[in-house]
């Protein structure tokens, strides 16, 4: 089965494998921001967003992208600068170990995409 999607502001079309994860996808293409945690959609390390909203990618099956836009961290740096979320973790020390630093940032990004001023 193809799947025709957009990862990170690049339009793909590729083969489905039945029963994969979209966490399985997108580490095997090189996408390591997005992190093997509990594998039970409890830790919120494997987080990216799918039309702008935060989806635990090791429950999401991977042909449900179909016409779908998929941004992992990847995604908000543009031309070699990162994103000013990004930024700002960076500079309050926010990061703690890193593992679920992608996920926290990514849903910061989505909440502030809809509500910019909470």
């Amino acid at each position: 089965m193809k799947v025709s999607f957009t990862l990170n502001g690049r339009h793909l079309e590729v083969d489905a494998e039945p029963g994969r994860t979209l966490l399985e996808y997108l580490r095997a293409n090189g996408l390591y921001s997005v992190k093997y945690g509990c594998d039970h959609g409890e830790c919120g390390a494997c987080t990216v967003l799918v039309n702008n909203e935060p989806v635990l990618s090791c429950q999401f099956p991977f042909q449900e992208v179909e016409g779908k836009e998929v941004l992992t961290i990847e995604g908000l740096k543009k031309n070699g600068k990162l994103h000013p979320l990004q930024a700002a973790f960076m500079q309050h020390n926010a990061l703690q170990c890193g593992y679920c630093t992608p996920g926290m940032i990514l849903g910061a990004y989505s909440m502030l995409s809809k509500n910019p001023e909470p």
